[in-house]
């Protein structure tokens, strides 16, 4: 493969922004291309500490951002089981989240164009790509546009398989409480995710399984039952990556001159939605790759960090979702066991939220694994390991 020397980053969300400054940083000239820049992308915006220990600047600027440490966890029976975290989940809105990242890859010499890339062609030693009506090129082009683009040709597009749709409302309100709640039969779950001023209502579910007026009905179900108040809500709804084992195995993710990050390359875990980590992380990770000359290398350092969790988590999402375990539905059994036992609700204490750790067994009664060691703002992560639930992208 070419020695690769200018890079064009097509999308601004957390890989994309991540992998420019990284690159940018090692003095590749780097362009990154977007059409929102910083935008409210539609999800809960939930920070794990995971992420936090692997990202550890996050945590160090002023820009806004609210601290949750209590979770309810919510049955399809209606029982409930409420516990404090640890480790609280840290929950941005992703303008302010993804304005900071954006600011760190300028910051770091990256050029920012505000602009959509309508066209790419990688059939050259070059990529060729088209934005604001001018063709530009690159050595070597990073799609991190989010799970539904057509510029690659030889990239397919995720399958209503291997996506899920979201649903839901920011409502003005302030509180403290994460809650989750899980539905029979439902392949995905709700949640309410606490923010500055407001909360993040929705819900998340295959799109395979479910249609967009099904979710509607269960979200609006939920806001009843919670008792929200709607005056002054907004409605908002967006398409996201829940692949299938098979497609974390073989998906495409890199060719002689562009390679896929984020969303566009599925990295996100198929049970509890988490793809924030996983769209920085391989943005890192991709970046890493660059700048030691051996792109091709980037599918296999993804792997060992984090690919094999994820294809795990999928492995185990049917069971999770569907699975019985003691005469009840796994989700029920979970809340019923968390309701009436000290011991098992510090449990999900300790593993930082998690529901699931599908490092240990299905039915989630394995302890978490240890939170990974804390690094330097600008070091690069040591492929910490997983605490799951809850996340919402």
């Amino acid at each position: 493969m070419a020695q690769v020397q200018e890079v064009a980053i097509i999308g601004g969300g957390p890989a994309g922004s991540i992998c420019a400054e990284r690159l940018a940083r090692s003095g590749f000239p780097t362009t990154l291309y977007d059409e929102h820049l910083a935008w409210e992308k539609p999800c809960g915006g939930g920070l794990t500490q995971k992420a936090l220990a692997a990202f550890p600047f996050l945590l160090s600027g002023k820009q806004p951002r609210k601290p949750v440490s209590e979770v309810e966890l919510i049955a399809s029976d209606g029982g409930r089981a409420r516990f404090r975290l640890d480790s609280p989940i840290v929950i941005f809105a992703r303008t302010v989240l993804n304005g900071l990242l954006l600011d760190r890859a300028a910051a770091a010499g990256c050029k920012i164009v505000h602009a959509r890339v309508t066209r790419l062609e990688t059939d050259s030693p070059r990529a060729r790509l088209e934005a604001a009506g001018a063709w530009r090129e690159a050595d070597f082009v990073v799609i991190a546009s989010g799970a539904r683009n057509a510029l690659l040709p030889c990239a397919q597009n995720l399958p209503p398989e291997d996506l899920e749709l979201t649903l839901g409302y920011y409502i003005p309100a302030d509180e403290d409480l994460l809650k989750v709640k899980f539905v029979r039969g439902l392949e995905g779950y709700l949640w309410s995710f606490p923010r500055l001023g407001h909360l993040s209502v929705g819900i998340c579910a295959s799109m395979h399984k479910h249609s967009s007026r099904e979710l509607r009905s269960l979200l609006d179900a939920f806001v009843k039952d919670e008792r929200l108040n709607m005056h002054g809500a907004q409605i908002y709804s967006h398409v996201l990556p829940s692949p299938r084992r098979e497609t974390l195995c073989r998906r495409r993710v890199v060719g002689p001159n562009w390679a896929l990050a984020g969303d566009a390359a599925a990295w996100v875990d198929p049970v509890t939605g988490e793809g924030i980590y996983y769209a920085m992380r391989s943005g890192d990770i991709l970046a890493e790759a660059l700048i030691a000359g051996a792109p091709e290398e980037y599918p296999a350092r993804v792997a060992v960090a984090f690919r094999h969790e994820l294809e795990h988590a999928a492995k185990l999402s049917q069971f999770f979702y569907h699975g019985k375990f003691l005469g009840g539905t796994v989700t029920s059994r979970m809340i019923a066991f968390a309701r009436h036992s000290a011991t098992f609700r510090q449990m999900l204490a300790d593993g930082g939220g998690a529901i699931v750790n599908t490092s240990s067994n299905a039915a989630c009664c394995g302890r978490s694994q240890a939170h990974p060691p804390k690094r330097k703002p600008d070091e690069a992560p040591k492929n910490p390991k997983r605490a799951n639930f809850p996340a919402v992208c």
